[in-house]
């Protein structure tokens, strides 16, 4: 080989090795940038469950809040006393002292936005209900709660959440959206209770 098919020769192994690192500098940038953006916008739910007094009564519920930086986007909500999958959730509510007033908020297909807090379930009894004894059940009962949330961000990464204020929701390759909310039909089906147990005016007449 002569000494200008060498240097030809070492022009062509540098030009391919210059282009072969500025391939990686552009898909090592591209990566950086993926990783800014996804994580602008990554969503942490965090769900709080508790036992109140307000003034005269006992307030039980949840709370769902956003402490990330981006929209949480819930498709599903499952909820869970113990290991053992709780649906409808009223069956659950009404093994509670009875004489409380329900209060529920629609989670399924809302966009949850920073900072933002959702209360999903409040059930309040007023004075007078319920005794010493009644609070301590009911705050052992709720030790047993779990409710299990599927979330994403707007790139469509996906989290579950695990036990309630216990541990750090955990990554899913996707969630399915729910067609039916759980905290929806909860208040449907108490509202129908309530119409039921209303008097018969005709009857009565």
């Amino acid at each position: 080989m002569g000494n200008g098919n060498k240097v030809e020769f070492l022009v062509a192994i540098c030009a391919r090795i210059a282009a072969a690192m500025a391939g990686y500098m552009a898909w090592e940038q591209g990566r950086v940038m993926r990783a800014q953006q996804h994580g602008a916008v990554f969503p942490v739910l965090q769900v709080d469950g508790y036992v109140s007094q307000r003034g005269e009564t006992t307030a039980v519920g949840i709370n769902i809040r956003n402490s990330g930086v981006g929209p949480a986007l819930i498709e599903s909500a499952q909820f869970f006393v113990g290991d053992d999958e709780a649906q409808p959730f009223s069956r659950d509510v009404t093994s509670l002292p009875d004489g409380f007033e329900l209060s529920w908020s629609a989670i399924v297909g809302r966009a949850l936005a920073p900072g933002d807090t959702v209360t999903p379930i409040d059930m309040i009894w007023p004075a007078g209900v319920l005794d010493t004894e009644d609070v301590r059940n009911i705050s052992e009962d709720a030790q047993t709660w779990r409710l299990e949330i599927c979330y994403c961000s707007v790139f469509e990464r996906c989290w579950k959440t695990q036990r309630i204020g216990r541990s750090r929701a955990v990554t899913v390759e996707e969630c399915e959206r729910q067609e039916t909310d759980l905290f929806e039909q909860l208040g449907l089906e108490n509202l129908a209770s309530e119409l039921e147990s209303l008097p018969d005016q005709e009857a009565s007449e």
